[in-house]
């Protein structure tokens, strides 16, 4: 979360204690920092780096997150977010966490700083694409020469986000389709095109998250209240199947997520 306008601020203002409250939601948590886990790893840098920035810290406060994968790959990780509650939460969970309260629009940090960014589902959040290159700016600034950055963000060339996208996000939350404010994003040709635009060499353009997530979610829940533990590890098993949905021409039409690979020139 990196929104800081009063409209947005009343947006989020709660949700991560609402979160909770709706319950823990730790098989869905655990399937997507599974999938994010593996798409890092495979995108992984060569070699230990210096320091590696993550661009919020929503992951880490109410599940696993990356924290362990990150820590093996940096010295030194800092994860920002602009929401104190979700740093306390994530501080609570994991007290040796180095976290910045930021926004990703407007960094308090030099330029070249990192080594390395990832930054999983965090500029698809604005109301505005203007917010989101400005984003893109900063994170470009704050990158050092032949740094590289993995980014995700919800892939509009997928139908259901293109449909949910379209609709009005009190509508979306008055549904339960969404528990959290949507915005703006793009599609694989459109991130390419803009992180090329804006100095960033692209290397590699993916799709992950590949399963129905609406009602993945959904049966998440039930299987997590009502199944006993092997056949939880089934259905994690099932939902991580999807990704081999990755490999084909179609990949771009069901995942859920756009990735990109990039560095600084």
């Amino acid at each position: 979360m990196n929104i800081l306008t009063a409209e947005e601020e009343n947006i989020w203002e709660g949700f991560p204690k609402t979160y909770q409250a709706q319950g823990p939601q730790r098989l869905w948590r655990t399937h997507s920092d599974s999938v994010h886990k593996a798409l890092v790893a495979r995108w992984e840098p060569v070699g230990q780096i210096e320091t590696l920035l993550k661009t919020d810290l929503f992951d880490e406060a109410v599940g696993g997150g990356l924290l362990p994968l990150l820590a093996s790959q940096a010295n030194r990780v800092i994860y920002i977010d602009t929401s104190l509650e979700v740093h306390q939460m994530a501080r609570s969970r994991f007290p040796g966490l180095h976290t910045v309260v930021a926004d990703v629009r407007r960094l308090p940090f030099a330029q070249d700083t990192f080594h390395g960014i990832v930054s999983n589902s965090t500029l698809d959040h604005f109301q505005s694409l203007d917010d989101l290159l400005v984003s893109l700016k900063e994170l470009f600034r704050v990158l050092r020469p032949g740094g590289q950055m993995i980014l995700t963000l919800d892939n509009l060339s997928n139908p259901i986000i293109l449909l949910r996208n379209r609709l009005p996000f009190r509508l979306l939350k008055r549904l339960k389709i969404v528990p959290y404010y949507v915005g703006v994003t793009l599609g694989p040709h459109q991130l390419e095109h803009l992180l090329k635009e804006n100095g960033f060499e692209v290397l590699e353009v993916d799709a992950i998250m590949h399963c129905p997530r609406v009602l993945a979610v959904r049966v998440a829940r039930w299987v997590e209240n009502h199944t006993p533990p092997g056949a939880q590890r089934f259905f994690l098993r099932l939902l991580m199947a999807f990704e081999g949905l990755s490999r084909l021409p179609t990949r771009f039409l069901t995942g859920y997520f756009v990735a990109v690979k990039a560095i600084k020139c």
